[in-house]
C-alpha cells in the first residue's frame, strides 16, 4: 500500500489531524511540518507518546510501526486534503479578497448556520497549511462548507483552489495590501481572480458585488457572463446614518427576492456593508428564511479586533487593528470621519508589506487624515515616522505611545485604533 493511501485509510478511522504536538489527542494523525524556527520531525517520536495513531515524517531515520515516510509532509497534508475532499458531495463556497475575508466568512457562516449543518475556516487558517487543515476537520455530517483563502504571492489562490475545490464564491475585494508580494496593484487583481478562474472551470456560482468596478471588470476579463449579483445597488440598500446612539452598521434592503429586510449589526463601518450582503445573497441562493437571515446578522458579534466598538470607562474605541493596508485604513477613516461627535482621536499605525509604494502609501494616509478633519491624529511606526511633520503627532512604536498616554490620558472622545498587527497597537487598549 502506498504511503498517501495508508494515510488515508488511518484518516477515514481517526477523522482528526495534528500539525502541534501541544494539541495531540488519542488517536489522531501528526504531521511533521517544518517552520523558520521548527522541524516537526524532531518531535514525531514524541507525538507517538503522546497517544497519535501515525507520525508522517520526511526525514529519513526516524522509525517505528506507527511512522510513515513521504518525501514532503506538507505536500501529503494537501494532497490527503485533496482525496478527503474528492469524497465529499456538498456545496463548497469559497472566498478570497484583501479586507473583510473573514468577517465575511463568519458572516455567512452564521447566516447558512440557520438552516445548514456548516463546517468553516477556523479563526484565520487561510493558507496553505491552514486550508487543508480545514477540509479535513469537516465532518461527515456537514451540509455545506465555507472556506477562506488567503493569499501573499502569485498562484496563492490557484495552489488553495486545488484543495478546497469551491463549487461557488466570491472575491469580497481588492485593494493595495502584500503589494511586497504580489508587485503591484495588478498582480493582487491577478491571484484574487484565481478564484474567478477556478470557479468557470468546473461552472460553479460566481457572487459578484456588481458596485465594485474591479470585481466587475476581473469577471469581465474572463467571459463571466452569469453570476449571481449582489451589493447596494443589486439589493436596493439604503445605509442608515449612524451617531453615538446608533453607531453600529444599520441597513433596509428590499431586493426582489426578500422584498423589505431591516438588517441591524454589531458592527461598526459602512464599509462592512457589502461583506453583510455577500452573506445575505448567500442565504437568499439557499433559501434560508429573511427572518433567520436577519436574526443570524442582529447576532453576529466581531472579535479579534475586527471592526469592534469597545465602551471603556473614558471613550468610545472602534477597534479595527487585527491589519491594515492602504484601502481598509481609507475607508476606516472615511466612516470615522462621519461620526457627529466633539472629541475624535485617530491613533494610526503603519501599514506593513507595502514595498516601493510604502512611503507613497503612507503619506497618502497623513494627508487624507488632514482632508478628512478626523480630529487628533497619531501615527505610530517606523514608516510613518519618516514622514513626521510638526502637525500631529508621530511615534516610532506602541510603547512610545502608551508612555505618552499613560502622560496624557484621553477621554470624553471617539477613538479609532486602526494598523496593521505586526505594529500591536491592541497593546494600547488597556490605557483608552
Amino acid at each position: 500500500m502506498k504511503a498517501l493511501e495508508k494515510i488515508y485509510q488511518q484518516f477515514l478511522e481517526c477523522r482528526s489531524v495534528s500539525t502541534d504536538t501541544r494539541k495531540i489527542e488519542k488517536g489522531t494523525i501528526f504531521f511533521a511540518l517544518k517552520g523558520g524556527n521548527f522541524d516537526g520531525n524532531d518531535f514525531a517520536l514524541q507525538a507517538l507518546e503522546q497517544g497519535a495513531s501515525m507520525a508522517i515524517v520526511d526525514r529519513v531515520g526516524i522509525t517505528g510501526d506507527k511512522v510513515v515516510f513521504v518525501d514532503n509532509v506538507l505536500h501529503a497534508l494537501q494532497e490527503l486534503a485533496r482525496m478527503y475532499r474528492r469524497s465529499l458531495s456538498i456545496p463548497f463556497v469559497g472566498l478570497t479578497g484583501t479586507n473583510g475575508k473573514t468577517t465575511t466568512k463568519e458572516l455567512i457562516t452564521a447566516v447558512l448556520s440557520k438552516k445548514y449543518r456548516v463546517s468553516s475556516t477556523k479563526g484565520n487558517l487561510n493558507n496553505h497549511i491552514g486550508v487543508p487543515l480545514t477540509v479535513l476537520a469537516i465532518p461527515s455530517d456537514c451540509e455545506i462548507a465555507v472556506v477562506e483563502m488567503g493569499a501573499n504571492h502569485p498562484l496563492d489562490i490557484d495552489e488553495l483552489t486545488s484543495i478546497a475545490m469551491p463549487t461557488l464564491g466570491l472575491i469580497t475585494n481588492v485593494g493595495k495590501a502584500h503589494l511586497e508580494g504580489f508587485g503591484s496593484f495588478e498582480g493582487v487583481k491577478k491571484t484574487k481572480g484565481e478564484l474567478y478562474d477556478y470557479l468557470k472551470s468546473v461552472n460553479g456560482e460566481v457572487f459578484l458585488n456588481t458596485d465594485n468596478e474591479h470585481l466587475m471588470g476581473m469577471a469581465q476579463e474572463r467571459g463571466i457572463a452569469t453570476f449571481v449579483p449582489y451589493g447596494k445597488s443589486a439589493m436596493k440598500v439604503a445605509i442608515l446614518p449612524t451617531d453615538l446612539d446608533h453607531p453600529f452598521l444599520r441597513m433596509e434592503l428590499s431586493a426582489d427576492s426578500v422584498k423589505r429586510l431591516e438588517l441591524d449589526s454589531q458592527i461598526v463601518g459602512g464599509y462592512n456593508a457589502d461583506n453583510v450582503l455577500a452573506a445575505v445573497a448567500l442565504g437568499i441562493f439557499f433559501d434560508v428564511e429573511p427572518m433567520k437571515i436577519r436574526d443570524a446578522i442582529r447576532n453576529y458579534t466581531p472579535d479579534n479586533n475586527r471592526s469592534q466598538l469597545m465602551r471603556t470607562d473614558n471613550n468610545l474605541v472602534i477597534v479595527d487593528c487585527y491589519n491594515a493596508n492602504p484601502t481598509s485604513m481609507d475607508a476606516a477613516l472615511v466612516n470615522f470621519s462621519k461620526f457627529n461627535v466633539a472629541r475624535k482621536v485617530a491613533i494610526l499605525g503603519d501599514m506593513l508589506e507595502l514595498g516601493t509604494a510604502s512611503v507613497e502609501e503612507h503619506r497618502k494616509i497623513i494627508t487624507l487624515v488632514e482632508d478628512l478633519k478626523v480630529g487628533t491624529a497619531f501615527f505610530i511606526g517606523a514608516e510613518f515616522k519618516a514622514l513626521e511633520d510638526a502637525d500631529h503627532l508621530f511615534f516610532s512604536n506602541t510603547n512610545e505611545l502608551i508612555d505618552y498616554i499613560k502622560n496624557n490620558p484621553i477621554s470624553d472622545s471617539l477613538v479609532l485604533v486602526k494598523g496593521s498587527r505586526g505594529i500591536k497597537l491592541e497593546s494600547s487598549l488597556s490605557l483608552l
